[in-house]
């Protein structure tokens, strides 16, 4: 009987070390794919799990797209006055000429989109027609680039250089990014470090901006940005922001001065109406209305005496600029300064849903229907969209 009993007491040991042991297996396996997850992401190949570490995915992305970011630098021609004291004073006429020679005074960052040479870049970093445009590549060659078109209406700007078989980046879906997934962004930093890599993630969307460039050009407003926390720096406008599948997602484009890890990207799909526009006519189109406006917001409403706390307000511009551009859809179809504009195809004008966005979205000649608050009444008027045009130079 005892001898029964020890043989019981033997199994039930056995059970608890073999239990203990698969629970340490076990245990150790989770403890490890709950490091992987963290550290990376779940895949799924042909039904099989498997793990994904961040960082390698990030490098395979950087090694992919490095090739087809470029370098723009700016250069032009400027004055150089003779020091008229380098020789004697009866040369001092000769001495006292002024010389022109090429200077680097600018640089920014690019992105092939096709294998003969098309690059996509921001508007105000090629926005002096005077300059002279080189591109760098990531293997030390350099092109001289003529500027194709500037977006008449977004920070965008299609550059050629002649050359084919060249690397491309893949375009993604700016639509699908999502808060909080990672963002890779490549540019050349401070105009001097080339393909300089940052990673952060993607910190908001829809952001609205007032974008100064520093170099004398005019505040532009932008609408419907990526906020990023990934590094952005003077010299990185133009180049690509990234996600994980090595794809673009946005254009880089401003950083928040006096702010920390605050830049934005344009959304890559606002370019690709662009890139098809250039290929097929050789310009870049928009429709307009042919108002100035500003939103109407709290502060807005109680300056102007508002009945309404949505819309735009149409107003002449800070230097008198008209309301109401001359021959315009908007001068055609009646509107005045000091209406507001409510709704849009019976779409509310608000911030998050700007009249310059639900413009944008429109064809040129496409008859639209706005209601309008004007002296105090509303009113729907029926108007066909004209065309604002960069044309190739």
């Amino acid at each position: 009987m005892d001898q029964q009993k020890n043989f019981f007491n033997k199994i039930i040991v056995y059970c608890v070390l073999i239990s203990a042991a698969a629970g340490f297996v076990a245990g150790a396996l989770a403890i490890d794919l709950y490091s992987n997850v963290f550290s990376g992401e779940l895949a799924s190949q042909n039904g099989i799990l498997e793990v994904v570490n961040q960082n390698d995915q990030v490098i395979k992305v950087v090694e992919q797209a490095s090739p087809a970011v470029v370098s723009i630098i700016v250069s032009k021609d400027l004055s150089v006055l003779n020091n008229p004291f380098g020789g004697f004073f009866d040369n001092f006429l000769d001495n006292l000429r002024s010389d022109l020679r090429q200077e680097e005074i600018g640089g920014g960052t690019g992105f092939i989109v096709s294998q003969d040479g098309m690059i996509l870049t921001n508007k105000h970093v090629v926005e002096d027609e005077s300059a002279k445009y080189t591109v760098l590549t990531n293997d030390g060659r350099r092109f001289e680039a003529k500027v194709l078109a500037k977006d008449p209406v977004q920070d965008i700007a299609i550059i050629k250089i002649d050359q084919t078989g060249l690397p491309v980046l893949k375009l993604g879906n700016s639509d699908n990014v999502k808060v909080g997934q990672t963002a890779i962004a490549i540019g050349n930093a401070l105009g001097e470090f080339r393909n300089t890599v940052s990673v952060g993630v993607i910190s908001g969307l829809g952001r609205s901006i007032e974008a100064v460039t520093g170099r004398g050009f005019s505040a532009e407003q932008l609408e419907g940005v990526i906020q990023t926390d990934a590094a952005i720096n003077s010299g990185n406008s133009g180049g690509p922001l990234l996600d994980l599948n090595g794809e673009v997602v946005g254009i880089n484009v401003a950083v928040a001065q006096g702010a920390q890890s605050i830049g934005f990207s344009l959304p890559i799909n606002k370019a690709k109406r662009d890139i098809d526009q250039v290929r097929i006519s050789g310009k870049i189109s928009y429709p307009f209305l042919g108002v100035r406006y500003v939103l109407i917001d709290s502060e807005i409403r109680q300056r102007n005496n508002l009945s309404v706390d949505y819309g735009a307000l149409i107003l002449r511009g800070s230097q008198d600029e008209p309301a109401i551009a001359l021959g315009s859809p908007a001068e055609k179809a009646g509107l005045e300064e000091n209406d507001i504009i409510l709704e849009v195809e019976g779409r509310k004008v608000t911030a998050d849903n700007s009249l310059a966005q639900q413009i944008q979205k429109r064809n040129i000649g496409e008859e639209i229907t706005l209601k309008i608050l004007s002296r105090g009444q509303e009113k729907n008027a029926a108007l066909s969209e004209g065309g604002r045009t960069a044309e190739m130079n």
